[in-house]
C-alpha cells in the first residue's frame, strides 16, 4: 500500500482546503510530521483512516468530525488517493453534515456520502466504481487485509501503541498476524477435522445405537431369558457382547419350542374325545324335543276339531252355490241393463213437448218423419235469404266507392288550381342557385392565393424572428470562442516559461540532460504552485476547437435562415400578415355563402320534377273517378229491383221466425228429439223382457242346486279372497294332522323319550374347557415361533449393522486421531500447539529475525528478539517473544525493557513485520509506515542509529513518516510536512527533501 495525495476539507483543526503530497515525501523515503502540541498532526493521520475506513481511531472517536474554524457553507470532506493491490484508487468520504437551508431560516442535515473510483492507465481517465459505504469498506478491507484497528497498530503507530504488540498474549497475536499472513486455511483446517471427528463419532454412536436398540428389541422377544452388556454407544466391546448374549437367547426358544409342540398335540387328542361327547349327547336332546313338541301340536288340534268340521261344511255349500253362479251373473247384467235403458227414455221424453208425452216408440218415429220433410222444404228459401245478404253488401261497396270517388274530384281540382303559382316558385329557386354557383366557382379561383400568402406571412414573420435570435448565438458564440482561444494562448504561454521544471521532472542522475546535455543537476528547477502541464494546455486547446466549431455552426444556421426569410417575403410581400388574414377570411366567408346557395340547386330541380309527376297523376285519377261515377248509377238500379223481390219471398219462407235460417234450425232440433226419444223407448221395451227371462233361469237354477230360494244361494257363494282362505285353514289342518302323526311314529323319537333328560349343558361346558386348552397350547407353540423368528431376524440384522460399522469405526480412529493433534490435544502432540499456532509460530520467528536485523543496529549489537515455543499460562504456546542481552548472556521477556529500549524494540518488530509480510505470497505490502512520538525517549546516539535504520528503508522502496516534535528530527530530516495552527484553523506546509 502506498499513499500519493491526501486532500482535507473542514476537518478536524483544518477550517479550509489542505492538501498532503506523500508522493513527494515518499520520495525522500523519511518524512517529518512535526508542529506545536494541538496543531493537528495526528489529525493528518486520522483523515488516512477516516478516508479508508470511514471512521478514525478508536481513541478518537464519538466526536464531531467537523472543524470548528469552517465556513457554515463549506462541507467537511477527506479525499485520499493511492496504490494498493496494483490498482491506483481514490476514495472521498463526506461524514453527515448540518448545513444551512437554502430557502428561509435554519439548518438540515445532509447524509454521510462515499465515493470510490479508480484509475484507467488505457483510457487515462478515472472511472468510477461504487458509491455505497458498505461496499467501499468490503473493497478496501480485502484489498488491505486488516480491519480499522489492524491497520493503525501496523501502518499506523500512534503514541508508541506498537509496544502492545511487543507485550501482548499469545491469543492477541495470533489474531493479528491470522490476518496479516492468512493463516485462517489452517485454521479451517482444524475446524474441518474436527467436524468430521464430530461427525464420524455421531455416525459410530447412532450405529452402536441403533444395535443396542436391536439388542433391546432382542430381549423383549425373548423375555427374561437373556441379559444386556452394561455399555453405552460407542464403547468398545459393545457388539461382541450384544451378538453373544443373542446366541444365548436363540438357543433356549428353540427349547421352549419343542416343549410347546408336544403340549399342542396331547390338547388336540382331549378335545376330539370331547366333541364326540357333546355331539351324542345334542342328538338325544334333540329327538327328546322333538317328541314332546308333537306331543303339544296333537292336543292344539284336537281342540280345534269343532271349527275344522264347520269349515269343511262351509266349503261344501259353496261348491253347490258355483252351479247357480252364472243364472246370478246374468240376472244382474240384465237388471243393470234394463235401469239404464229406463232412465234414458225418461231424459229424452223430458225435452218434448207436452203433446208427445203418452206417445209410444211408433208414434214418436212418425212425428220425426214429417219434421224432416218440413225442413226439406225450407232449402230454397235459405239460398234467397244468402243472396239477399250479398246484394245488401254490395249495394253498402258501391256507396262507399262513389263518396271515395267524391273526394279524389275535389282534391284534383283544389291542387291543379294551384298548380301555375307553385311551379313559377320552383322556377325562381333554380335560377337564384344557378346564379350561386357562378359565384362559387369565381371565388375558387381566388381562394388558394390568398391562403398560400397569407401562409407566406406567417413563416415570413417566424423566420425574422429566427434570424434575430440567430444573430445572438452568432455573436455570443463569437465571444466565447474569441474567450477561449485567450484563455489556451495565456496556458501556452504559462507552460512555456515553466517548461524547464517539467523537463526536470524526468532527470535522472546519470543520465544526459535533454537540454545541456549535462549528466550532473545540481539545481534542477522544481515546479511552483499552479504549474501548466501539457495536459491543461490541450485541454484548453480542445476547449477552444469545441468553440470555434459551435460558433461556425451557428453562423451556418444564421445563413440559412436568412435565405429562407427572403424567400417568404417575396411570396407575401410587404402587406402585414393581420391584413392579409381579413383578406382571406373575407374571400373564404364569401365563398362559403355561395357554396351553401349552389348547394340547393339539384334539390330544385329534383322538387319541380316531382311536383310535375303529381299534376299528371291528379289530371288521371280526376278522370277515372268521372267515368267509375257514371258506370256506378246503372248497377244500382238492378239490385234495388233484384233485392224487392227477394224480400217479398222470404216474408212468406220464414212465418214467425226472425229469419228461413232460425225456421230451419227449429225444425232441425225437433227432428233429432223425436228421433232419439223414439230410439231410447224401443231399447227400454227390448230390455225389459230380458230382464223377465233371466228371473225364470235363475229361479229354476236355484231349485236344482238344492237351495230354497235365490237369494239363499247367493249367500251361500264365495269370492276368490274368501274362498282361498277358508281351502288354505283345511289343507293347514291336514298338513299339521299328518305331520304329528309322523313324529309321534318315529323310532328314534319313542326311544329318546323313554331315556332320562340329556346333560347339554354339562357336555357343553366339558368341550368348551377342553378347546380352551388347546387354544392355550397353541398359543405358546405360535409364541415361541414367533419369538424364535423374531430372534433370527434381529440377530441376522445385528450381524449386517456390526459388519458395516467396522469401516466407519476404523475411519473415526483415523479422524480422532487427526484432529485431537491439530487441536493440541494429543498426547503425541509434546507442547499442546495448534495447527494454526504452529503455522503463526514459523512466521513470528521470521518477524523475530528480520527484527533483529535493526534492533543490533539501533541498540549498538546489545539487543537480539527471538521466538519462543514455551507456553504462557493457559494460553496457546508458540507465539512468545524474548530479548536475548548480548552484555549478561541471558534471555529475558520484553516487558522488562525501558521505555527507550521498547520504544525502539517495538520500531524494530514493526518494521520486521513489515518486511516479511511483503514477503509473504498472499500477504500485503506495506510500502508506507507512521511512526507516532517515541524518539524524545532516545539519546542522541540511538537517535542516530535508528535514523539510520529507518533511512534504509529506501533500498526496499518504502517510506516512514516520523511524527514528532522534537527539534533535532527537523535538522536530520529534509523532506517534512509542517502543521501551523492559527486563529483560522491550522494550515500545512510541505518541504521536500534537499
Amino acid at each position: 500500500m502506498r499513499l500519493h495525495r491526501l486532500d482535507i476539507t473542514a476537518f478536524g483543526p483544518f477550517g479550509g482546503a489542505q492538501q498532503v503530497d506523500f508522493g513527494e515525501l515518499s520520495a525522500a523515503g523519511l518524512f517529518l510530521l512535526h508542529g506545536p502540541t494541538g496543531a493537528g498532526k495526528t489529525s493528518v493521520l486520522d483523515a488516512v483512516c477516516y478516508a479508508l475506513y470511514g471512521s478514525v481511531p478508536g481513541a478518537r472517536q464519538g466526536g464531531s468530525l467537523r472543524s470548528d474554524h469552517a465556513e457554515p457553507g463549506t462541507r467537511t470532506e477527506v479525499t485520499l488517493e493511492l496504490t494498493v493491490a496494483g490498482r491506483r484508487l481514490e476514495l472521498t468520504r463526506q461524514p453527515p453534515w448540518e448545513r444551512p437551508k437554502k430557502r428561509g431560516a435554519g439548518t438540515t442535515l445532509d447524509k454521510a456520502q462515499s465515493w470510490l473510483r479508480e484509475y484507467d492507465a488505457s483510457a487515462g481517465a478515472w472511472k468510477d466504481l461504487s458509491r455505497s459505504h458498505q461496499e467501499i469498506g468490503e473493497e478496501i478491507t480485502q484489498l488491505l487485509g486488516m480491519s480499522r484497528e489492524q491497520f493503525c497498530q501496523v501502518v499506523l503507530l500512534p503514541q508508541g501503541d506498537f509496544a502492545r504488540f511487543l507485550r501482548a498474549d499469545a491469543e492477541a497475536r495470533g489474531k493479528l498476524l491470522g490476518r496479516l499472513f492468512d493463516t485462517h486455511r489452517f485454521a479451517e483446517v482444524e475446524k474441518r477435522l474436527a467436524d468430521r471427528r464430530r461427525a464420524a463419532e455421531a455416525e459410530v454412536r447412532d450405529g452402536d445405537a441403533e444395535l443396542l436398540a436391536d439388542a433391546h428389541r432382542m430381549q423383549q422377544a425373548a423375555g427374561d431369558v437373556m441379559e444386556l452388556p452394561g455399555l453405552a454407544p460407542g464403547e468398545p466391546g459393545l457388539a461382541e457382547a450384544i451378538m453373544g448374549a443373542a446366541a444365548v437367547a436363540r438357543c433356549t426358544a428353540r427349547e421352549l419350542l419343542t416343549i410347546a409342540h408336544c403340549a399342542r398335540a396331547a390338547a388336540e387328542s382331549a378335545q376330539a374325545a370331547a366333541d364326540g361327547a357333546l355331539a351324542d349327547v345334542r342328538e338325544t336332546a334333540r329327538l327328546q324335543r322333538r317328541f314332546a313338541e308333537a306331543r303339544e301340536r296333537a292336543g292344539r288340534l284336537e281342540e280345534r276339531a269343532d271349527v275344522h268340521r264347520e269349515d269343511r261344511a262351509r266349503m261344501e255349500r259353496a261348491r253347490k252355490a258355483e252351479a247357480v253362479a252364472p243364472a246370478l251373473e246374468l240376472r244382474e247384467a240384465a237388471g243393470t241393463e234394463h235401469r239404464r235403458a229406463a232412465d234414458g227414455e225418461t231424459r229424452a221424453r223430458a225435452l218434448l213437448p207436452d203433446t208427445f208425452a203418452d206417445a209410444g216408440a211408433g208414434g214418436l218415429a212418425a212425428a220425426a218423419r214429417r219434421a224432416a220433410e218440413e225442413l226439406g222444404g225450407l232449402e230454397s228459401a235459405r239460398r234467397a235469404e244468402q243472396r239477399l245478404g250479398r246484394l245488401v253488401a254490395e249495394r253498402a261497396d258501391l256507396d262507399r266507392q262513389e263518396r271515395a270517388d267524391e273526394d279524389v274530384l275535389h282534391d284534383a281540382e283544389n291542387w291543379l288550381g294551384d298548380w301555375e303559382a307553385t311551379r313559377a316558385g320552383l322556377q325562381t329557386r333554380i335560377e337564384s342557385a344557378q346564379e350561386s354557383a357562378t359565384r362559387a366557382e369565381q371565388l375558387a379561383v381566388q381562394r388558394e392565393p390568398a391562403q398560400n400568402r397569407l401562409r407566406a406571412a406567417r413563416r415570413r414573420d417566424a423566420f425574422a424572428r429566427d434570424t434575430d435570435e440567430a444573430q445572438t448565438h452568432v455573436l455570443a458564440a463569437r465571444e466565447r470562442a474569441t474567450e477561449a482561444k485567450a484563455h489556451w494562448l495565456d496556458l501556452k504561454e504559462q507552460r512555456l516559461n515553466g517548461i524547464a521544471a517539467e523537463l526536470a521532472a524526468n532527470l535522472s542522475d546519470g543520465e544526459p540532460c535533454a537540454v545541456c546535455g549535462a549528466v550532473e543537476h545540481p539545481a534542477p528547477a522544481r515546479k511552483i504552485a499552479g504549474h501548466v502541464d501539457r495536459e491543461a494546455e490541450e485541454s484548453a486547446l480542445a476547449a477552444y476547437q469545441r468553440a470555434d466549431e459551435r460558433r461556425t455552426e451557428d453562423e451556418r444556421r444564421l445563413g440559412l435562415v436568412r435565405e429562407a426569410l427572403a424567400a417568404a417575403t417575396a411570396e407575401a410581400g410587404d402587406a402585414p400578415t393581420g391584413q392579409l388574414a381579413e383578406q382571406a377570411e373575407e374571400v373564404e366567408r364569401r365563398y362559403e355563402d355561395a357554396r351553401r346557395g349552389a348547394s340547393g340547386l339539384h334539390a330544385a330541380h329534383e322538387e319541380l320534377r316531382r311536383a310535375e309527376q303529381e299534376r299528371e297523376r291528379r289530371s288521371a285519377a280526376q278522370q277515372e273517378a268521372a267515368l267509375r261515377t257514371a258506370s256506378r248509377v246503372a248497377r244500382r238500379d238492378t239490385l234495388d229491383r233484384e233485392r224487392a223481390t227477394l224480400e217479398e219471398e222470404l216474408a212468406q219462407a220464414r212465418g214467425d221466425a226472425d229469419s228461413v235460417a232460425v225456421r230451419a234450425a227449429q225444425l232441425e232440433r225437433q227432428a233429432a228429439l223425436l228421433t232419439e226419444t223414439a230410439e231410447a223407448a224401443r231399447i227400454a221395451e227390448d230390455t225389459a223382457q230380458r230382464l223377465k227371462d233371466a228371473d225364470a233361469r235363475l229361479a229354476d237354477a236355484a231349485y236344482r242346486a238344492g237351495f230354497e230360494t235365490p237369494h239363499a244361494a247367493a249367500d251361500a257363494l264365495l269370492d276368490d279372497a274368501a274362498h282361498r282362505e277358508l281351502q288354505q285353514r283345511l289343507d293347514a289342518w291336514q298338513s299339521e294332522e299328518a305331520a304329528v302323526r309322523a313324529a309321534l311314529a318315529e323310532p328314534d323319537a319313542v326311544v329318546a323319550a323313554r331315556q332320562p333328560p340329556a346333560d347339554l349343558a354339562g357336555a357343553e361346558q366339558a368341550a368348551s374347557a377342553a378347546a380352551r386348552r388347546l387354544r392355550e397350547a397353541a398359543s405358546a407353540r405360535d409364541a415361541a415361533a414367533s419369538r424364535c423368528t423374531e430372534l433370527d431376524r434381529l440377530s441376522a440384522r445385528s450381524a449386517t449393522a456390526v459388519r458395516r460399522l467396522a469401516p466407519l469405526r476404523a475411519a473415526h480412529d483415523r479422524v480422532a486421531r487427526l484432529a485431537t493433534l491439530t487441536a493440541g490435544t494429543s498426547a503425541d502432540n509434546e507442547r499442546r500447539m495448534r495447527l494454526e499456532s504452529y503455522v503463526l509460530a514459523a512466521r513470528l520467528e521470521q518477524v523475530a529475525a528480520a527484527a533483529t536485523a535493526r534492533l543490533r543496529r539501533m541498540s549498538s549489537g546489545r539487543y537480539t528478539l527471538v521466538h519462543s515455543d514455551d507456553r504462557a499460562g493457559r494460553g496457546r504456546s508458540g507465539l512468545g517473544l524474548h530479548v536475548v542481552d548480548a552484555w549478561t548472556g541471558r534471555e529475558r521477556d520484553t516487558a522488562t525493557l525501558s521505555g527507550g529500549e521498547t520504544f525502539f524494540a517495538s520500531l524494530a518488530l514493526a518494521l520486521g513485520l513489515a518486511d516479511v509480510v511483503t514477503d509473504e505470497a498472499g500477504g500485503v505490502r506495506l510500502d508506507t509506515l507512521f511512526i507516532d512520538e517515541g524518539f524524545g525517549s532516545l539519546d542522541d546516539q540511538t537517535l542516530d542509529e535508528v535514523l539510520d535504520v529507518l533511512d534504509s528503508l529506501r533500498e526496499r522502496d518504502r517510506s516512514v513518516g516520523i511524527v514528532s516534535h522534537v527539534p533535532d528530527l527537523r535538522r536530520r530530516i529534509h523532506a517534512q510536512l509542517e502543521v501551523v495552527k492559527g486563529r483560522s484553523g491550522s494550515v500545512v506546509r510541505q518541504r521536500g527533501g534537499e
